[in-house]
């Protein structure tokens, strides 16, 4: 079980009430079942957002194969309007 830190930006910041928050979980899945767990509004921009892990985008990659070492930092995307 690794510790760090995720991060969160625009929607996903506004939905989840904190710029950060510290996590205890194994895998991304674990992470972001954890974080949404009673938190409709999250898990909805969560649903639709990217990740990065430790700055490296997650892509397309199942979230349940993305193993979070300790000290990870984790940030949540929500997708940007533009122009």
């Amino acid at each position: 079980m690794a510790r760090g830190t995720i991060r969160y930006w625009a929607a996903a910041k506004e939905a989840s009430g904190a710029a950060e928050e510290p996590f205890e979980a194994g895998t991304l899945a674990e992470l972001l079942a954890e974080v949404t767990r009673g938190r409709a509004e999250l898990a909805r921009v969560v649903g639709r957002s990217s990740f990065l892990v430790d700055g490296h985008p997650v892509g397309r990659r199942a979230h349940e194969t993305v193993v979070l070492a300790d000290g990870v930092t984790v940030e949540v995307l929500p997708p940007f309007a533009g122009g």
